[in-house]
């Protein structure tokens, strides 16, 4: 059983992700589903469920309870309103106030239909998954195996132990509270996309000789930037410029390196601390992309942490 259930690691760490908005504790919460089916492996019953559905049903238990008594992680913008562009970023919050980033590669299965993959791609993005913190727990659930994961009512009632009837009022209070939200929307994420490509070598090249003309010239009038572990975020092209400028240029001797995360464009950023040094691990960049423009850049500063999910050192 331990090897059948090492198949789904990708799913379920997807779900779990979704649930709780960290991709450490989607980790840990898939250990625990994974250990937990290993002691209990003799009360399995193939004729009750399949394997997936037994593992599902594992994890939900897990993330309800390490959901229990936790607070709504978020986005800087789901905090408060945007600052001005001055220098002062305000203080630090802890890592469990924020939405973190994850790896496509931890929670997406490559292959198959390029529509299913942009779908799960769509599913990951941040504003999404913020988004869905705003849901009670067993609520998310319900969205997420429905909506997300394509779950008949009747498959999730089994697995909440619920009736059909209270998954589908779950499912309705669950999309009311998502309807109200509105998750802005951005270009899905093309990989292969001659023009992405194009837009995001710009976007590089402006960026590491720190151009910030060039890279202005690259966002939408309505762009947002944002730097956890800071509240402090822009709205609006004419702010974020005024805070480029007013930097200086600290980003002297950066090097990004391509990666992907959460659906979406993202970069490591190395930066030398010292002239002529090597550079260091230094934040984790994430792009929205919308209509061959930037509208969105999310910069984890918390690079330490997150590389090694990355691959990245």
């Amino acid at each position: 059983m331990e090897e059948t259930s090492e198949r789904f690691r990708v799913e379920l760490t997807g779900y779990c992700y979704r649930m709780l908005g960290s991709p450490f504790e989607a980790e840990d919460a898939v250990q625990e589903t994974l250990i937990r089916a290993w002691r209990n492996r003799n009360r399995y019953d193939p004729a009750r469920a399949s394997e997936r559905t037994w593992l599902y049903a594992i994890a939900t238990n897990v993330c309800l309870d390490m959901l229990r008594g936790a607070g709504r992680r978020a986005r800087a913008m789901d905090l408060g309103p945007a600052a001005s562009a001055g220098p002062d970023l305000g203080a630090p919050l802890p890592a469990s106030a924020w939405v973190q980033p994850v790896p496509d590669a931890s929670v997406i299965e490559t292959g198959g239909d390029p529509a299913d993959v942009a779908a799960r791609r769509e599913s990951i993005r941040l504003a999404f998954v913020a988004a869905l913190q705003h849901l009670p727990p067993r609520q998310r659930a319900v969205l997420i195996l429905r909506e997300v994961l394509c779950w008949s009512a009747a498959e999730v009632a089994t697995l909440l132990d619920a009736s059909t009837a209270a998954v589908n009022s779950a499912l309705q209070r669950a999309r009311s509270t998502l309807a109200g939200l509105r998750p802005e929307a951005v270009d899905p994420y093309r990989p292969d996309d001659p023009e992405q490509r194009k837009l995001l070598a710009r976007y590089c090249d402006a960026f590491e000789r720190y151009d910030v003309d060039a890279l202005v010239a690259l966002l939408q009038a309505d762009a947002v930037m944002s730097m956890p572990p800071f509240a402090w975020w822009l709205h609006g092209r004419d702010a974020i410029a005024t805070a480029l400028r007013a930097a200086g240029n600290p980003c002297a001797g950066t090097r990004l390196v391509h990666t992907a995360a959460n659906g979406s464009p993202a970069f490591a950023q190395y930066r030398r601390t010292e002239p002529g040094g090597e550079p260091e691990p230094f934040a984790l960049l994430i792009l929205d992309l919308s209509g061959g423009r930037i509208a969105a850049s999310t910069t984890y500063l918390n690079a330490a942490e997150l590389f090694p999910l990355f691959g990245q050192r």
